[in-house]
């Protein structure tokens, strides 16, 4: 039988697809029972994916068999309520769900013409999407991969404009001859910012970087003089303390002399769909570009990120793509809002989540996170440590004495598998990390997660 013949009759017969149903429902009954990180034993059976490849075609079930054998022990158990290792979001049943239906259609979201579903739903949730945050009507909304490539969307269209406003087509001429652009960002910018003013050109060396308070926040009397010239980054979310920039008074001088500001919201932006936390967000309407994730704080499946930006123009043309056989349509086209041409429907899953929650449960979602963030600090202050930061949303920094009994606690803690966090620097000491992102953590969890704590201090102090 040839290889033709051979998918053909796999795609009749659907047997394969029973298989994988049958594996991914057992992996979901697994969750939140087995260890949180993969054991020793799972990780060295990862050797057996180190082979030659194949001369031969071999049977779809066994390749699929091998792959669940060797590779569902070797998962971290994201979709569990106790993994708080970097800010990682659980996930949304019906978005899965939704995901995996998406993932049959198997759509080119690049263009109408190749995907009016994925055009439509871009569409809605672009909508939906502006409503949350309170943005200007005016804004439109790029779907891409993640947070990293969102903000080099944004500050692409701010280098569009900025130059544009000097009377220079960076997309024609380049930087060479071209005026200075000023990058003005904290001390405390998140790594992905730093990644995307080198990409673009700018160079890190021409960061005007800005001293912050003890929570990471921009110390806005410390900011420089502003220009039309500038473009400013600013964070709804510090990583490690989940600060906030005060937006309020950043974008109003900003906007007073035509600079651009961009906010990094990965998972905070999602706070201003809060009537609780919304106070965090106050004056984030007078930005002009932001980037968030729908796999953080929402709970979409991985990858799914957002820009959002308030000048089309800027946006689009910065990302522009050509070509005699781009067929456009009166309808959305998606690639010219990212910088893909050929791209997975996200907005499929994230549609599928904002209308399975609606305002009210993406509400009750975001607040539940800084309830058991503000449990989990108090459990674990009443045993000594040290709460680090504010917890002014989902982040915890916790500290124990010394930096040394600080990485003692967190290491016995990762092999525990009770649990999995990480560590980080935090004003030139060690810190314990964590971010509770997963609409699965209950209080039950919080309870677990100190008492974990708990027995580790006891360990390294004896």
């Amino acid at each position: 039988m040839n290889i033709r013949a051979k998918m053909t009759k796999e795609f009749k017969d659907k047997s394969i697809f029973k298989q994988v149903q049958d594996y991914s429902l057992s992996y979901l009954d697994e969750v939140g029972k087995r260890d949180v990180y993969p054991t020793k034993e799972a990780l060295q059976n990862l050797e057996n994916f180190s082979e030659e490849l194949p001369q031969k075609s071999m049977e779809a079930k066994d390749v699929l068999e091998f792959l669940n054998t060797n590779g569902s022990k070797a998962t971290v158990d994201h979709l569990g309520g106790k993994y708080f290792g970097f800010v990682t979001g659980g996930v949304i049943p019906a978005s899965l769900a939704a995901r995996v239906l998406s993932d049959f259609w198997d759509q080119n979201s690049g263009l109408y013409v190749m995907s009016p579903i994925a055009s439509k739903l871009e569409e809605v949730c672009e909508s939906w999407l502006k409503e949350l945050f309170g943005l200007p009507k005016r804004t439109v909304a790029g779907f891409v991969s993640g947070s990293s490539i969102a903000i080099f969307c944004g500050l692409a269209a701010g280098r569009y404009r900025v130059f544009k406003n000097n009377d220079w087509d960076i997309n024609k001429k380049g930087f060479q001859g071209a005026p200075k652009i000023r990058i003005v960002a904290g001390k405390q910018a998140h790594g992905t910012v730093i990644k995307a003013v080198t990409l673009l050109g700018f160079g890190t060396d021409n960061i005007e970087w800005v001293n912050h308070d003890s929570q990471g926040r921009l110390l806005v009397s410390e900011l420089p003089k502003l220009d039309k010239n500038t473009i400013v980054v600013l964070q709804a979310g510090n990583v490690c303390s989940g600060a906030f920039d005060d937006f309020e008074s950043i974008c109003t001088q900003a906007k007073e002399v035509g600079a651009w500001v961009h906010i990094d919201g990965a998972f905070g932006l999602w706070a201003a769909a809060s009537k609780k936390l919304k106070y965090l967000t106050k004056g984030i309407e007078k930005a002009n570009s932001f980037s968030v994730d729908g796999h953080k704080t929402l709970n979409t499946p991985y990858d799914n990120g957002i820009v959002l930006c308030d000048d089309e123009e800027a946006l689009t043309h910065a990302l522009h793509s050509s070509g005699s056989y781009i067929v456009h349509n009166e309808n959305r086209d998606g690639m010219f809002y990212t910088p893909e041409m050929s791209k997975r429907a996200r907005s499929i899953e994230l549609w599928a989540a904002m209308k399975y929650l609606g305002r009210d449960g993406i509400e009750e979602l975001i607040n539940g996170f800084y309830e058991r963030a503000t449990e989990l600090a108090y459990e674990l202050e009443k045993e000594g440590f040290e709460i680090v930061n504010d917890v002014v949303f989902n982040q915890i920094m916790i500290r124990y004495k010394s930096d040394d009994l600080t990485n003692k606690i967190m290491k016995y803690i990762q092999e525990s598998g009770t649990c999995w966090l990480g560590g980080a620097i935090w004003n030139g000491q060690s810190v314990i990390r964590i971010s509770i992102c997963s609409w699965v953590t209950t209080q039950e969890d919080v309870l677990i997660t100190a008492k974990t704590f708990k027995e580790a201090l006891s360990c390294v102090e004896s």
